[in-house]
């Protein structure tokens, strides 16, 4: 198996562990998580093409195994947790891919950014364990703010999809109106880019995994909703905590400023209560009490 250009082997660390004193240093291309070993089953026949519509449904079947794109460590948790928390303790093998270091997560503007890049893999490493989750949390050690949706950067999204070889992906909804962050617009179409070319063998083929072709995407942050998997107090609970262990973020996207004072305690609740609304409010639409929604597509 030969890795694409800039990508570091399989470590084989144990994503549950949640002392900090055991995490090794990080570096660009990093993978955490137990390594696996790449299936070589063929790809799938081929495919009328994806199909997208209006309401396609509440709640799929839990996948075996799932992978999640997200630009920067915490989007996964904040746009599909709960899902990844409860399909992980239904037994779906569940991991997560970042493309960037984190290294612009803050406000002040004095921080060490190396630093906090290396503080935000740790966090996301934690988090995922939080969740519940028992794959790999896999670290491509772009810059942050600088994510490009270019064919080096496609290339090594398709590897790890080969690898990991998911029923399911999740990641950014690139189509999405009026976004402002150019990471998210990225990984989305690193997401989907990704998929396309995983699934068909003559892309990349000096990488010596066989093509796999999930089953469906889901798209957060989604433009236009058309799925719900439903949540409930449990998985949110999942969700929040997971969030909080991003504690270098508690400054920035989540409810603190910097040099400001805070009651912390009364700043948690609010951000649980915020998030707790945001679920209802995503729910609504589908009869749902709690939901995270997501644009599908199926039939790759």
């Amino acid at each position: 198996m030969t890795e694409p250009p800039n990508a570091l082997p399989a470590t084989d660390v144990n994503p549950t562990a949640a002392d900090e004193s055991t995490f090794p240093a990080v570096s660009a291309g990093a993978v955490f998580g137990s390594s696996t070993t790449p299936s070589t089953a063929a790809s799938t026949g081929p495919s009328t093409g994806p199909s997208t519509g209006p309401i396609s449904g509440v709640g799929l079947d839990v996948p075996g195994t799932a992978v999640a794109v997200g630009a920067h460590p915490d989007d996964v948790e904040f746009w599909c947790g709960a899902t990844l928390a409860r399909w992980a303790a239904a037994g779906a093998v569940v991991h997560v891919v970042i493309c960037t270091d984190g290294s612009k997560g803050t406000w002040d503007a004095h921080a060490d950014t190396a630093a906090l890049a290396e503080r935000r893999a740790i966090e996301a490493r934690a988090a995922a364990a939080r969740l519940g989750t028992t794959g790999e949390v896999v670290l491509l050690g772009n810059v942050d703010g600088e994510l490009v949706a270019d064919r080096a950067t496609t290339e090594r999204v398709a590897f790890h999809l080969r690898r990991l070889r998911p029923d399911v992906v999740l990641g950014h909804d690139p189509w999405k109106r009026y976004r402002l962050h150019p990471d998210h617009r990225a990984a989305g179409f690193l997401t989907v880019d990704g998929v396309v070319t995983a699934r068909d063998p003559h892309f990349f083929p000096q990488q010596g995994v066989a093509a796999h072709r999930p089953s469906e995407l889901l798209l957060f942050e989604a433009d236009e909703a058309n799925h719900a998997e439903p949540g409930d107090p449990q998985w949110l609970d999942h969700k929040i905590g997971s969030l909080l262990t991003h504690e270098s973020q508690l400054e920035t996207t989540h409810f603190y400023r910097v040099g400001a004072p805070a009651d912390r305690a009364a700043a948690r609740a609010a951000f649980a209560d915020d998030e707790r609304r945001k679920m209802a409010e995503a729910g609504r639409p589908f009869g749902l009490a709690l939901a995270e929604v997501f644009h599908r597509m199926s039939g790759m």
